[in-house]
């Protein structure tokens, strides 16, 4: 595990999960309206084509089967045979979706021998275990790295429209909360232009009171952000962001390779022109005092040790300095996906024990996160505080 001062620039696997290689960036290639490049789709595009599996289980827009654009934001899980239905599954869908509700098309298709299953932590986790039931030859497994979804589509566009109320939410083609400390959201302008318009607003400016209700409650009891059971991950927290064009659909994104499926599932896409891949990983700057200062003014954090919540963010002019100074000065690359692990893994923790009690938070955190849990109670006096202020209440 590595800490501040220990200086790695790449990412370990104790905090990352296995890899069969180092962590890599990488962008898609010849995937049109992806919401990054395309590194996704395109892995599942070419394992497809290469009759490599006979079907994906992938997360599609709700709709937009029906020769429209559907609702980007409505989850709606596919088992997509052709590469117009994987097609489907472009973009981040940012609320929680029933990935597993297409097992039983799935198991009632005898000519689905290999499979390809696409998914957050939770799904694949899901997946993997009752995989066995499903009577396949070869599986594989594609996972993302994931935090925060809203409970509903509904949620997630309440969100928008109340953190970013300047744009309609119906132009909205997606958003990532990104390495500059501002939330992007990718939406069209109405233009007619084929590139996509941004609006970038600081974290520090967003209602307070969002995550309230933005937040799935499972998502808030959850350690599995890197995806740990996947075969191949692919993210962007730990990817370089280029201050002169931060656009997604321009910038890397990371693939963490965990065992030789994985490597077959790239190599696929590499054979069919559908992927390019850049150096390893890297990364510098601290990263563990930005952590614990995002955990100690997280509103939710607040509220658990009796705080107030603020409902308000930052004015805009503020909440842009101060991006903006987090920048310059803080962690950037793999250190960055540090930082923003840690915190999620922190705040989580506190959750758990704010709700279940320290006996089944403890049971309920995995040995990875718990290490990490462990070393800021050693070494950090305000996480100590908010433990023992939580524990008091019971």
């Amino acid at each position: 595990m590595v800490w501040e001062g220990a200086g790695a620039e790449v990412a370990e696997e104790a905090r990352f999960g296995v890899m069969h290689r180092p962590m890599v960036l990488g962008t898609g290639k010849r995937v049109e309206g992806a919401q990054w490049t395309g590194v996704i789709t395109g892995i599942a595009v070419s394992m497809l084509e290469a009759g490599t599996v006979d079907a994906v289980v992938c997360i599609a827009s709700k709709g937009d089967g029906d020769g429209n654009n559907g609702e980007w934001s409505d989850p709606e899980p596919i088992l997509a045979r052709t590469v117009d239905q994987v097609l489907r599954g472009r973009g981040v869908k940012p609320a929680l979706a029933p990935s597993l509700r297409v097992l039983d098309e799935l198991k009632n298709s005898s000519d689905i021998k290999k499979l390809l299953f696409c998914g957050v932590g939770c799904a694949v986790q899901a997946f993997r275990a009752i995989q066995h039931e499903l009577n396949l030859e070869e599986v594989y497994v594609l996972g993302t790295n994931c935090a925060d979804n809203s409970p509903t589509p509904e949620d997630a566009r309440e969100f928008l429209r109340r953190s970013i109320p300047d744009v309609e939410s119906n132009k909205i083609l997606g958003y990532e909360f990104m390495q500059d400390f501002r939330v992007h959201v990718k939406y069209d302008d109405g233009s007619g232009s084929s590139s996509p318009s941004y609006e970038r607003k600081p974290y520090f400016c967003l209602p307070g009171d969002v995550a309230e209700f933005a937040i799935a409650d499972s998502c808030l009891a959850c350690f599995d952000y890197t995806n740990s059971l996947a075969d191949v991950v692919v993210g962007y927290m730990a990817a370089p962001l280029d201050s002169n064009n931060s656009n997604m659909d321009q910038s890397y994104q990371t693939i963490t390779v965990r065992n030789s499926r994985g490597e077959k599932m790239i190599q696929s896409a590499l054979d069919a022109e559908r992927l390019e891949l850049g150096p390893d990983a890297t990364g510098k700057g601290a990263h563990e005092k930005i952590a614990m200062a995002t955990v100690s003014s997280d509103n939710l954090v607040q509220q658990m040790v009796g705080g107030e919540m603020k409902e308000q963010g930052m004015p805009r002019f503020l909440g842009e300095i101060m991006a903006s100074v987090m920048t310059a000065v803080g962690p950037k690359g793999v250190s960055f996906a540090r930082y923003s692990l840690d915190y999620h893994l922190l705040r989580n923790y506190l959750h758990c024990l704010d709700v279940w009690g320290e006996e089944r938070a403890n049971k309920m955190v995995p040995q990875y996160s718990a290490d990490i849990v462990k070393k800021y109670l050693e070494t950090n006096e305000p996480f100590r505080i908010l433990v023992e202020s939580i524990k008091s209440k019971r």
